[in-house]
C-alpha cells in the first residue's frame, strides 16, 4: 500500500527477466521482498542493485501500464516505498495496481499552478471520477479539479512542489500516463451493487443504482 506521494525520481530499464529500477537513494535501504510503486506500479525488490533494485514483470502489467514503454527507453520514474503503519497519510491509498491508461489533453502553465487535462483510455472508469476525489497518475496523489459528466475527462491543478519533484514536469500532449482510481470508489461500488449474502450471481444485480434500489437495500 502506497500513498501517492513520490521520494525520488529515478530511473527504469528494460532486462531480460524484468526491469531495472536506480534512483532509490533518498529512501534507501531497501531489502529483497520489499515493494515500491515505480510510476504507480507495485513492484517487488528481487534484486538489490547500486542506488536501485531488479524486479519481475509481469505480461499483464506490460500491458496494462506504460512501464515497458519507459522501461525501453530509460525514462524517468515516480518512486516511492511501500506505506508503514506508523507513516502519516498524507496522500490518499494507492494499492500500486493501475486500471488503465490515460493520455493528456492539455498541458498550461499558470500563475501559480499548472493546468493538466487527462482522458481515460478506457472511459468505463471515469464513473470513479468526481470533483475533488483523489486519483493517481503515475504514481502521484492528485485532486480532481473538475471533469465531464461521466468523469472520462477530468482535469488536474498540479502546484509547484508537486510539478518540480515529479516527472510530471517532463509530460506533453498526448503522454500516456498511468491511472489508479480511488480505492474507496471502487469498494464503495462494489458493495453497492453486491447482492446480498455477498453472492456473486450477475443475475441478481441491478442495471443501475437508484434511489428506490438504494431504499430497498436499507439506505437511507
Amino acid at each position: 500500500m502506497f500513498t501517492g506521494l513520490v521520494q525520488a525520481v529515478g530511473r527504469v530499464q528494460r532486462r531480460a527477466t524484468g526491469v531495472l529500477v536506480q534512483g532509490c537513494a533518498p529512501f534507501a535501504p531497501l531489502a529483497v521482498g520489499d515493494s515500491v510503486a515505480v510510476d504507480g506500479v507495485c513492484l517487488t525488490v528481487a534484486e538489490l542493485i547500486e542506488d536501485g533494485f531488479r524486479a519481475d514483470v509481469s505480461e499483464e502489467t506490460l500491458g496494462r501500464t506504460t512501464l515497458g514503454s519507459k522501461a525501453d527507453r530509460g525514462g524517468a520514474v515516480n518512486l516511492e516505498p511501500a506505506l508503514r503503519f506508523s507513516d502519516r497519510l498524507g496522500g490518499h491509498l494507492v494499492s500500486g495496481h493501475v486500471d488503465g491508461y490515460g493520455e493528456v489533453m492539455e498541458l498550461e502553465a499558470r500563475s501559480k499552478s499548472w493546468h493538466l487535462e487527462v482522458s481515460w483510455q478506457d472511459p468505463v472508469f471515469g464513473r470513479y471520477i468526481c470533483e475533488k476525489a483523489s486519483i493517481a497518475l503515475d504514481g502521484i496523489s492528485l485532486t480532481v479539479a473538475g471533469c465531464v459528466e461521466d468523469g472520462s475527462r477530468f482535469s488536474l491543478a498540479v502546484i509547484p512542489h508537486t510539478w518540480t519533484s515529479t516527472s510530471l514536469q517532463k509530460l506533453s500532449v498526448g503522454t500516456m500516463v498511468n491511472l489508479e482510481a480511488d480505492l474507496v470508489a471502487k469498494y464503495t461500488e462494489r458493495l453497492l451493487v453486491g447482492v446480498p449474502q455477498l453472492s456473486m450471481s450477475k443475475s441478481r444485480q441491478p442495471s443501475e443504482i437508484s434511489a428506490d434500489w438504494l431504499a430497498s437495500q436499507g439506505w437511507s
